[in-house]
């Protein structure tokens, strides 16, 4: 398997260095190396590419505006010089955030982190079902829906309880709530969506799962009463 790749930097000279790592790894091949977005962008809409490596400080489009302008977005491992974009470039879901001098090292591993992901989601033998990817530790996770148990707020990260283990993803309550399907998926507290099919019993005040009571506000009881009836 081998992932299409771009480099898009403005530095000649950090282009070449890229473009050499590329070459030299047997599970990326290189479409195209270029030294502003335009280019880049120019040449995506010809070839199909599974990851880029982008700078993010480049004259007249900086890479996190070449982003926000694609509709599909590949993998992205941004390279750059200044630490100060970590945070910006997790918002943009960066597979990897490398900084300038690039190690040999630290590139292959990031380099494995994107090959890991295309792989589990592109795998044809992967266990079928409704899923969602989440963030959490820069590492990109394939959670089935189906063994979601409850999603709690914790601080500024979301929670993610799935039968096999537990998540912190750097979310809202919003985003997920958007995300999982509306007749499965209930809101019962402002800290709290549960997935109604691993309610076991509830009262007026919580919904058990397993041993765990999630608390239940009083003007979303209803909405779960309702959930349920239609189980």
């Amino acid at each position: 398997m081998k992932l299409n790749c771009v480099v898009v930097d403005d530095s000649s000279i950090q282009r070449m260095i890229i473009a050499k790592l590329v070459n030299n790894h047997q599970n990326l091949k290189l479409i195209g190396d270029f030294s502003n977005a335009i280019e880049a962008k120019s040449c995506m809409s010809i070839y199909n590419v599974d990851l880029i490596f982008l700078d993010i400080e480049m004259p007249v489009i900086s890479g996190f505006d070449f982003l926000d302008g694609l509709k599909v977005k590949p993998q992205i491992i941004f390279i750059t010089s200044k630490a100060e974009y970590a945070m910006k470039a997790f918002d943009y879901d960066a597979t990897d955030y490398l900084q300038k001098p690039i190690a040999i090292d630290r590139f292959n591993a990031s380099v494995k982190r994107a090959i890991d992901f295309y792989a589990l989601k592109n795998d044809p033998k992967e266990e079928e079902g409704e899923h969602i990817f989440i963030k959490s530790n820069l590492k990109k996770l394939k959670i089935f829906t189906s063994k979601i148990k409850w999603i709690e707020a914790f601080g500024d990260y979301v929670r993610v309880v799935t039968e096999d283990d537990s998540n912190l993803v750097l979310s809202t309550m919003k985003a997920f709530e958007n995300d999982l399907a509306k007749d499965k998926f209930v809101r019962v507290h402002k800290s709290y969506i549960i997935n109604i099919d691993k309610v076991e019993r509830f009262n007026s005040k919580f919904a058990e799962i397993g041993p765990t009571k999630i608390p239940l506000s009083r003007h979303k009881k209803e909405d779960l009463i309702k959930a349920l009836s239609y189980q």
